[in-house]
């Protein structure tokens, strides 16, 4: 097989469990609320008024969302350039799993 029929040809989907699906919207869906309005003290995991550590909780929260994104294939990385990156590695043969 050569090069181009290796590019024309699809890969398989993996089919996804729909109650992981689920699980993964409603932590998605959790942590979008808790963004929204981290500082009205209902739900306040780390209180924001200790000095550094106060905002870990919202980062915390912003990489869950991303993660959850990413799973339904919604990639915020390449927004910022990550994707470019990642195919020029893997042109260059430095990536061994795509």
């Amino acid at each position: 097989m050569n090069e181009e029929d290796q590019s024309t040809e699809s890969k398989p989907e993996k089919k996804r469990n729909p109650i992981a699906s689920v699980v993964v919207a409603i932590v998605g869906l959790a942590c979008g609320v808790y963004l929204i309005n981290p500082t009205a003290g209902v739900v306040e995991l780390i209180p924001d008024n200790i000095p550094v550590f106060g905002n870990l909780d919202e980062a915390g929260a912003v990489a869950i969302l991303i993660s959850c994104f990413a799973y339904f294939g919604l990639d915020i990385g390449a927004i910022f350039g990550r994707k470019e990156k990642a195919d020029a590695k893997q042109a260059k043969g430095e990536v061994i799993d795509n």
